[in-house]
């Protein structure tokens, strides 16, 4: 038997409000940004770990932020410069 995935609209989670955090996406509801739970996880916390502190979130709040961090991700583009000194570049300048 083959187990969908759950498909996660974030845009039902997230929300870019100017006047909140500069406009940075936030988790709607908080002053909770989608940099902060991505930082979070990164550093090692569990989904969990972030329940129990910040106990207003719920499961899917922290799934939509990197549901979120996923889609920018794959939107990104990446201009590779050479470094200083390789082949004789310098990109000091």
């Amino acid at each position: 038997m083959l187990l969908k995935e759950k498909l996660m609209n974030w845009r039902e989670r997230i929300i870019i409000d100017p006047e909140v955090l500069a406009g940075k996406p936030i988790i709607k509801g908080t002053r909770i940004s989608v940099e902060f739970i991505v930082d979070l996880l990164g550093r090692g916390w569990s989904i969990e770990r972030i329940l129990k502190e910040y106990d207003h979130l719920k499961r899917d709040d922290i799934q939509a932020c990197l549901a979120y961090a996923g889609q920018v991700l794959k939107s990104e583009r990446v201009y590779l410069f050479p470094e200083k000194g390789a082949a004789g570049a310098d990109i000091s300048q």
